[in-house]
């Protein structure tokens, strides 16, 4: 009769077991699914945009040092570049850095500086974004596959009309929201800044 009556119990305690073990698998793979899903998010995130953390004065006021910026990867295979866009580009002066600056001129462009004024072909910029105007002078022609950059801190900035031009190939992205701090949320506008006026 003790005998017969210990079965039940046993059994019970072996599915408690069986149970438990079962719980146990059921956790290990919700944790490596989360994991998987988590990594496989992040390198597609990463595919398409990169996160850039301002750390200079070049950009003000447009951007400010400390500020992070959301930049699309995508943004020149699927479209081209343009005067007025700011882009994320490859230091050439600096090897394993990435500058921050405002496209002003695309291949086969004459970029002249003359004035406090920027044309483009003889047409004037309308940049009502710059910290100053220039107060240097220069003349350069952007060769194919290169653009010609500044930045909006005009005479605080180390761009094209001190080391020259930028690769295409060199672009990561374009840069399109300023998203953090949070206070400083941002979308960055690409203005058509070329004047109707001629030179």
């Amino acid at each position: 009769m003790t005998d017969d009556q210990s079965l039940p119990q046993l059994d019970s305690e072996n599915q408690d077991e069986k149970s438990s073990h079962s719980s146990l698998r059921r956790v290990l793979f919700d944790i490596a699914e989360t994991l998987i899903l988590a990594l496989v998010l992040y390198f597609g995130i990463d595919a398409i945009s990169a996160r850039v953390r301002v750390q200079n004065v070049s950009m003000q006021p447009t951007l400010y040092e400390g500020e992070f910026v959301l930049v699309s990867k995508l943004a020149y295979r699927l479209g081209e570049p343009k005067i007025g866009d700011i882009v994320v580009f490859h230091a050439p002066t600096e090897p394993g850095e990435d500058f921050i600056k405002r496209i002003i001129g695309l291949p086969g462009n004459l970029v002249k500086v003359e004035n406090g004024k920027v044309f483009v072909d003889s047409y004037r910029l309308n940049e009502d974004y710059l910290a100053d105007n220039p107060n240097y002078q220069g003349e350069w022609i952007v060769p194919q596959d290169k653009l010609f950059v500044l930045g909006d801190n005009r005479n605080q900035s180390s761009d094209s009309h001190r080391w020259g031009f930028v690769p295409v190939d060199s672009v990561v992205g374009r840069a399109v929201v300023v998203y953090w701090p949070l206070d400083k949320f941002t979308v960055l506008e690409h203005p058509n800044i070329v004047s109707a006026d001629r030179q």
